[in-house]
């Protein structure tokens, strides 16, 4: 693996994979072989918040053991502010509902920003054998591979990712703008993990992905991972990828893409 030529983001960067490693071990390792079968059960869901908020302590109990000065930013309420500049943006699982019945596309996302710009963004998916990678400025890569986005596709010819909200009023809207958007695309696809869909982009396993009500942590490593790989992010148009809406995808469709959802509403409720 190619050191990054600065030395603050190669000490950010072998962190961020050894934290992001031994999460995923633990996650992998330390799921009860019946979770799946029991996943209507309360106390299945109770498992699987147990181990979020145990992944969580033991990313943010080694950046604070190695890095103590950093600040934190967690899915499962780590909150520091930290007084180095350098703050780190985690989501243990993402991906939880897919965790808790067994399938694969789930993710430990760790990203570490400095004065508003992500330096490095780690996506580990296990159950997928993948570790994605990004330094700002330095290209993207899986595992040992370097990462590209597919040379952008018609809009009608473009396979889009996208994910749902846990509300029932926000998911029936995102539904309409599915209805409305599938016919003028190859097909949508709904895989569960953001972290993991944006990372699919810069492999160019999806042409684009797109979303409404993520937060920080689901998205911070995987849109700098995109951005290397090629991909344009934002928003609505004019506006940076946000919780309100979040796309993902090559020059040329990024900007079609954009018009069409934000003429479908996929920025509100």
């Amino acid at each position: 693996m190619t050191e990054p030529a600065d030395p603050l983001n190669a000490e950010l960067l072998e962190l961020a994979l050894e934290a992001a490693t031994r999460a995923g071990a633990f996650l992998r390792d330390g799921r009860p072989d019946d979770l799946g079968v029991a996943a209507t059960k309360t106390s299945a869901i109770d498992v699987v918040t147990e181990m979020d908020i145990a992944a969580e302590k033991l990313i943010t109990g080694l950046l604070t053991d190695r890095r103590p000065e950093d600040g934190l930013l967690g899915e499962e309420g780590a909150s520091v502010e930290g007084t180095s500049g350098v703050e780190w943006v985690i989501d243990p699982i993402d991906g939880t509902v897919n965790y808790l019945y067994g399938l694969p596309s789930w993710a430990i996302s760790i990203a570490a920003r400095k004065d508003g710009e992500t330096l490095v963004g780690v996506v580990h998916a296990p159950m997928r054998g993948e570790i994605f990678r990004a330094v700002r400025g330095e290209g993207a890569f899986v595992n040992d591979r370097r990462a590209r986005v597919r040379p952008a596709a018609d809009q009608a010819l473009a396979l889009v990712g996208t994910g749902f909200g846990y509300l029932a009023e926000r998911k029936l809207q995102q539904a309409e703008v599915v209805r409305r958007l599938i016919p003028e695309v190859r097909d949508i696809r709904r895989g569960g993990s953001a972290a993991i869909d944006l990372c699919d982009v810069a492999a160019g396993r999806l042409d684009a992905y797109y979303e409404r009500g993520l937060n920080p942590w689901d998205y911070a490593a995987g849109d700098l991972i995109a951005r290397e790989a090629g991909a344009l992010t934002g928003g609505r148009p004019g506006e940076p990828l946000s919780p309100a809406l979040a796309i993902a995808a090559p020059p040329g469709l990024f900007e079609r893409l954009q018009t069409r959802l934000d003429e479908l509403g996929a920025w509100h409720d």
